[in-house]
């Protein structure tokens, strides 16, 4: 049987907080000039891309997940920055051998923000909403939970057959808890057991979280972090010079020398399951031609991207290196331009149009490479920027459109490959398979390599392109100490947050 200790989290806790100061070798880190910290601090972190509303049960967008777990959610376990799963509001934990039932005992003397006690009731409840309502966005991720119980502080999860994702689902918004039949507002209002309190959302401009004084663990090390969102670099740039902002996440790799000129700010890169996404809508039309999907991304020249970036690395399918599965896929689809041209010819598509819609926080960057690269092949890309609500409802809701980028930046997210509901349109029955194989599987080892099969057959289907495998890009106040710095896009625990006084 296998078990996780609160002290064996203690260790890889510790381990997680070493990641999460790591930077660039040619940078040093800002913990090296920074003083006692101040527990009356607020620091100002600029973000891009701010969520339409709070309710993280039934909202899409990584914008959610970003700033919410970990920070006022939580769930029986969490994922330290390497990718460890530890014990959250679960002391400890066992799964059985044949991978058939999950036991946790919930931590005592947890609230939640209201002052409202944690039960095991509480956690039960919170697991069997998100299982049975299928408007909440992770629901299909506990299909396999058959019976969720209580016993005294146990909990125990009996599943109908082994799931192998099921422990990390548990780190996400499936696994969060939430106070039973509580009637706030979820648009607008949080109640959770985090560190952080939600204080104040300005819409269109910031979110403000406070030190939760009644947190269960370690105080916050700060006093209030207050999130504000800037699409464009200059300008964040601009405010964080001025003094505006302590953190900017999101940041341009290019602008190393401008930020770190007075040595206030030190540029930090990390590791991230980004995956800079461009999706084909194969329904119909030329995209369902699978030549022209291989056309087009034989014509993108994916290491100019990279360089244009500043950082980050090539990727040529869905699955980025941090993940389980992960196989370096360049042989399937290398840049070859001629390789294009022929491909279109042979499709009887040599004078394509087509659409590219982006969300305009992302700038021109990507989008002026697309046009540049696919034009010299004979396609003309006309590229429609919208706002990021406009390409939630468009794209991923509606499946309104032919080519889409944009930024995934969810870990182990490869079961949208086997689901062809989701916006990729892409509907491959042995891919289904493997990765149901794989979700079975009671092995790690087995189950990575069943996903290595599948991630090699999407790609060989060239049912999206992958433009890059992204970098976390900070740009850190020399005051600031415990700033993550790997995968920030997707989650950004700040519980180890402080900054200096000056």
């Amino acid at each position: 049987m296998f078990r996780r200790t609160a002290l064996a989290a203690t260790a890889l806790l510790a381990a997680g907080a070493l990641a999460l100061s790591a930077c660039t070798a040619s940078s040093p880190g800002p913990s090296e000039s920074a003083g006692e910290p101040d527990p009356a601090a607020s620091v100002a972190i600029r973000l891009v891309l701010e969520p339409g509303n709070l309710d993280i049960r039934e909202t899409a967008g990584a914008a959610l997940d970003q700033i919410l777990i970990d920070n006022v959610y939580q769930g029986l376990v969490s994922r330290t920055a390497d990718q460890e799963i530890v014990p959250a509001l679960a002391s400890d934990y066992e799964v059985s051998p044949d991978g058939l039932t999950y036991s946790f005992t919930v931590r005592e003397g947890v609230t939640f923000h209201d002052g409202q006690e944690l039960t095991p009731d509480d956690v039960v409840w919170s697991l069997t909403q998100v299982r049975d309502n299928e408007a909440y966005r992770d629901s299909a991720r506990l299909a396999k939970v058959a019976d969720i119980a209580a016993d005294g502080q146990t909990v125990t999860l009996t599943l109908s057959e082994p799931d192998s994702t099921l422990l990390w689902s548990l780190t996400g918004r499936a696994g969060l808890i939430l106070k039973q039949d509580d009637e706030i507002d979820r648009q607008t209002a949080t109640n959770g057991t985090g560190p952080f309190v939600l204080s104040d959302w300005k819409q269109g401009d910031s979110i403000t979280f406070e030190r939760n004084e009644q947190y269960w663990g370690a105080p916050a090390g700060v006093a209030e972090v207050v999130f504000s969102y800037v699409g464009e670099n200059q300008a964040a740039l601009s405010g964080a010079l001025a003094g505006d902002f302590d953190v900017l996440t999101g940041f341009d790799a290019n602008l190393k020398e401008q930020v770190e000129a007075n040595g206030d700010f030190a540029l930090v890169l990390g590791d991230s399951t980004d995956k800079g996404t461009l999706a084909f809508n194969t329904t119909d039309g030329p995209l369902a031609d699978v030549k022209v999907r291989q056309a087009i991304r034989q014509a993108i020249d994916k290491q100019s991207i990279v360089d244009a970036l500043g950082a980050g690395k090539t990727q040529y399918g869905p699955i980025p290196s941090l993940d389980p599965g992960f196989e370096d896929l360049a042989d399937v689809a290398p840049f070859d331009p001629e390789a294009a041209r022929a491909l279109l010819a042979e499709a009887d598509a040599e004078d394509l149009d087509l659409t590219l819609t982006i969300p305009s926080a992302y700038g021109t960057t990507v989008s002026q490479i697309l046009v540049s690269n696919l034009r010299d092949v004979g396609i003309t890309l006309t590229v429609n920027p919208v706002e990021f609500p406009a390409w939630l409802n468009d794209v991923y809701i509606n499946q309104d459109y032919e080519l889409s980028f944009v930024l995934h930046t969810e870990a182990r997210d490869f079961e949208n490959w086997a689901n062809p509901a989701y916006y990729f349109t892409y509907d491959n029955p042995e891919v289904q398979d493997l990765y149901a194989q794989a979700v079975a599987s009671t092995d790690e080892a087995e189950a990575a390599a069943l996903l290595t099969e599948a991630a090699r057959l999407v790609s060989e289907d060239h049912a999206a392109d992958w433009l890059y495998n992204g970098a976390s890009v900070l740009a850190v106040s020399t005051a600031v100490t415990g700033m993550p710095s790997t995968n920030v896009n997707e989650r950004l625990n700040l519980a180890e947050l402080a900054k200096s006084e000056g």
